[in-house]
């Protein structure tokens, strides 16, 4: 079993996740737990090892080490694709789920990811309405990241970001659309919340 142990830890730098984090995800308490486990001084039943592996993106199979060396198909990893996201709601809590997409096994270990379906024609001719774009969950983006951001309590919008010192500017690809600056205290008091980065555009319009 000591390649399930060594896989865990592995997969959990992969993450991005603190011991602390996978503690939570899994059910314990503190991060000692998930240091005694990636050293191999705790034997885990299987269904925690069903947790870990949901935790981590991939199936128990992989976690232990089963299909090492055999010619296995990876699975992909099935996300949620919401019709729209209201301003403060938590991507967790949003209901409005009208599909699911795939992601590669080694995408998810990278973050949370969901998917959103684009409306409107800000973002044309790159996204026309009805696409979807594979989101990658984060508050924060650099200049020239295409994000979903809410503003002043409107839903979600689809926009490319430009940061300056004073605050940032929320770009469509649109030329017929104007972009939109908001000021640092604008962003604060308004507010304008990055909910993740556009990191896949998947075209459902032919």
């Amino acid at each position: 079993m000591l390649k399930l142990y060594q896989n865990i830890k592995r997969l959990r730098e992969a993450k991005g996740l603190s011991q602390d984090a996978l503690a939570k995800l899994t059910g314990y308490t503190d991060r000692s737990s998930i240091t005694k486990i990636e050293k191999g001084q705790v034997d885990l039943q299987q269904s925690k090892i069903e947790l870990f592996a949901k935790a981590l993106g991939t199936t128990s199979r992989e976690l232990v080490g089963w299909d090492d060396g055999l010619p296995v198909k990876k699975k992909g990893v099935a996300i949620n694709v919401l019709g729209r996201v209201a301003a403060g709601t938590p991507i967790e809590a949003v209901e409005e789920i009208i599909d699911t997409e795939e992601i590669t096994a080694e995408m998810a270990c990278k973050g949370e990811f969901f998917g959103l379906q684009i409306h409107g024609q800000s973002m044309e001719p790159r996204m026309v309405e009805g696409d979807v774009v594979i989101v990658m969950k984060q508050d924060t983006a650099e200049t020239g990241d295409i994000v979903i951001a809410t503003v002043s309590g409107t839903d979600a919008t689809c926009k490319r970001l430009k940061k300056y010192r004073d605050g940032i500017e929320l770009i469509p690809i649109n030329p017929s659309y104007s972009p939109i600056f908001y000021t640092n205290a604008e962003i604060e008091e308004k507010p304008v919340r990055i909910l993740g980065k556009v990191v896949e555009l998947r075209a459902k319009s032919f």
